[in-house]
């Protein structure tokens, strides 16, 4: 990450760079397992340690952790808010144009099947959402996420029931 130009201490870019090389992977992987997508995830990131920087002076070492998970999840929130106002704009304009209706339908429900899964996504637990993302998205063995996640391969099997369980109640069928 680079900073804007200007005269900073390096006291104060030892502790950024610190800061940023421990937290960084921890915060990717929290904004990627909240939003699903990978470059989404290095956005929310950056923004992340941006924020971090410009209330550089006011931060508590203490609490530094925290703090960036707070914005991450803070920003990641925003995101969404600021997709569901792009998303009613775009409805709008979509009903106001009558040209084309059966391909509007087909956008509007695939919008509605995306906002449907995202739903369920979030209603998963944690740990759950965590393993079926990365089966389902990553493609990784239940091995490669037991090693991962330091957990043994029963327990991973256990948590991927529980999702699939939820899907199948809300859709009706397997994913």
């Amino acid at each position: 990450m680079t900073l804007p130009k200007g005269n900073y201490t390096q006291d104060e870019l030892s502790w950024f760079r610190g800061i940023f090389d421990q937290y960084y992977e921890n915060i990717r992987h929290f904004a990627y397992f909240k939003t699903g997508d990978v470059h989404l995830s290095d956005d929310i990131v950056q923004e992340t340690f941006i924020k971090l920087w410009d209330m550089r002076g006011k931060v508590n070492d203490s609490t530094v952790k925290s703090l960036l998970y707070t914005i991450a999840g803070n920003i990641v929130k925003n995101h969404y808010k600021h997709l569901k106002v792009v998303y009613n704009f775009q409805v709008s304009a979509k009903s106001e144009m009558t040209t084309n209706t059966s391909s509007a339908d087909e956008n509007i429900r695939m919008e509605q099947l995306d906002g449907q899964l995202q739903r369920v996504l979030a209603e998963i637990p944690p740990g759950p959402r965590e393993v079926f993302l990365m089966s389902r998205i990553d493609g990784l063995t239940y091995d490669e996420i037991a090693s991962r996640l330091g957990l043994s391969v029963k327990a991973i099997e256990k948590r991927m029931s529980e999702a699939l369980a939820i899907f199948r109640k809300k859709f009706g069928y397997k994913v």
